[in-house]
């Protein structure tokens, strides 16, 4: 066991040996998501909501359905959520590997229909959230493991070091290196293979999946006010990510729009003891603001894991750079 510090992610990454996890793919996703090489954030999802659980890092391959039979891209696993269908396509849009709501939609029934999978009454999705997915072109897919049961409708776990899981990995490693100019960070790719050895990274997020994971770390609520309607929720960046700001959950706060807006204008802030501050320009600019004022001083309900809550250095480069005082 090691740890590295990796461009783009705060904090050290710790890096172990792990097993893979091959997933069941539709042709018609991959299709869609393999119109760009370069690594993005996908939405693995299903019609269950039962959760997948998986470290996060693992390598999680997409093993394409009959007629292919072969794996046709891989990405990190980055989590698990449940998501109304409506918010995963306003978050993640084409990377569902569909081109609308109405179709996404349309494929879940067909599933929920073929395989008699009662439809979720609140209109939810179980969705495995890819970082750094790549897609291989046809001439570039790989075989699947020669042990591979034809029956195996919903995936399975390889060792990575040893036998079928050593190859397809080394092989995927192979072909994502070869289209290492649209990877900012090697690490991305879990080593050169011939250096060897499987490794289990903090994948790199994308704006999707940085929403998401914000979204689920604060409970769905916003960390001022507490509102929980969803549609009126947002994942504030602390430190933008024009500036140098990582999509990471601790440069991240669940804000209602209205407070969000107000916060990358610099007209709030947080302080060093996560209270919510309201600049005094608020009133001077715009002559009003009272309901802002009354929540001054609030503190911020704070995710139950430590390891989500903000980063202090995203917190003062913002009172530094950003708020208005």
């Amino acid at each position: 066991m090691r740890t590295i510090d990796r461009p783009g992610v705060e904090g050290p990454c710790t890096i172990n040996l792990v097993r893979g996890f091959v997933a069941v793919t539709d042709p018609g996703w991959y299709e869609r998501l393999a119109r760009t090489t370069a690594p993005k954030d996908a939405n693995f999802w299903r019609p269950s909501v039962v959760p997948v659980k998986l470290p996060i890092g693992t390598p999680f391959f997409f093993k394409l359905k009959a007629p292919h039979r072969a794996i046709a891209g891989v990405g990190f696993f980055a989590g698990f959520s449940v998501l109304p269908d409506w918010l995963a396509w306003e978050t993640f849009g084409e990377a569902n590997g569909v081109e609308s709501l109405d179709e996404l939609r349309a494929r879940l029934a067909g599933i929920q229909s073929r395989a008699s999978i009662a439809a979720d009454a609140q209109g939810r999705i179980g969705c495995s959230l890819i970082a750094e997915a790549q897609f291989f072109p046809t001439a570039e897919w790989v075989a699947p493991p020669t042990d591979w049961s034809p029956r195996t409708q919903s995936g399975g776990g390889y060792d990575l070091e040893t036998g079928e899981g050593r190859r397809i990995w080394t092989e995927c490693q192979r072909r994502m290196w070869s289209h290492a100019a649209d990877v900012a960070d090697p690490l991305a790719l879990g080593g050169e293979p011939e250096r060897g050895g499987a490794v289990m990274i903090r994948p790199r997020l994308g704006q999707a999946i940085f929403r998401v994971s914000v979204l689920d770390a604060y409970g769905r609520a916003c960390a001022v006010s507490q509102e929980h309607s969803l549609p009126v929720l947002e994942a504030a960046h602390i430190r933008s990510f024009a500036t140098g700001g990582p999509h990471d959950v601790r440069n991240g706060l669940t804000l209602r729009t209205d407070l969000h807006r107000l916060f990358d204008r610099g007209y709030a802030t947080v302080d060093e003891d996560h209270r919510f501050i309201v600049s005094r320009r608020l009133m001077q600019d715009f002559g009003n603001g009272r309901s802002y004022r009354e929540l001054d001083g609030r503190p911020l309900m704070l995710p139950p894991d430590p390891s989500h809550r903000p980063a202090a250095a995203a917190l003062a480069w913002h009172r530094d750079h950003v708020f208005l005082g």
